[in-house]
């Protein structure tokens, strides 16, 4: 008996974590953009690429910023290529894996387009702000 009423426990926790998608599909046709809750999904099949970020309240914040033409492409890559190279630098001297969990692998020969790096600037800014660090 004790081992049922565990069981329906966990299996009512797993069932409650179920949450919905909302696909949404770019321009392009060979990028997509999955959203759930607070997880943005960028991929592109053709360059093998996915950005995945998953932040409480980064899709509130992103809507607040200037739009995806605002910044040329240049100046984002130029943006994201300095704070890449930071965070990967902090995320070798972190050892607890708190704040900087994983390395971001952000070749700098390939180009993403604008859609990437412009979410990817605007994580960095986010991250930033919200954790009280400069990059």
């Amino acid at each position: 008996m004790k081992y049922l009423l565990f069981f329906s426990i966990i299996l009512g926790f797993l069932i409650s974590c179920n949450t919905g998608k909302t696909t949404i599909k770019s321009d392009s046709g060979s990028k997509n953009q999955v959203t759930k809750k607070d997880t943005i999904r960028i991929a592109n099949d053709e360059l093998e690429y996915e950005i995945l970020i998953i932040e409480i309240g980064f899709d509130n914040w992103l809507v607040t910023q200037a739009p995806m033409g605002h910044y040329g492409l240049s100046f984002l890559e130029s943006k994201n290529r300095r704070y890449v190279l930071e965070y990967n630098n902090r995320v070798y001297k972190d050892r607890t894996r708190k704040l900087y969990e994983a390395e971001i692998n952000y070749d700098s020969s390939v180009s993403y387009g604008l859609e990437v790096n412009y979410l990817l600037y605007n994580y960095f800014e986010y991250f930033q702000q919200k954790y009280k660090q400069k990059l």
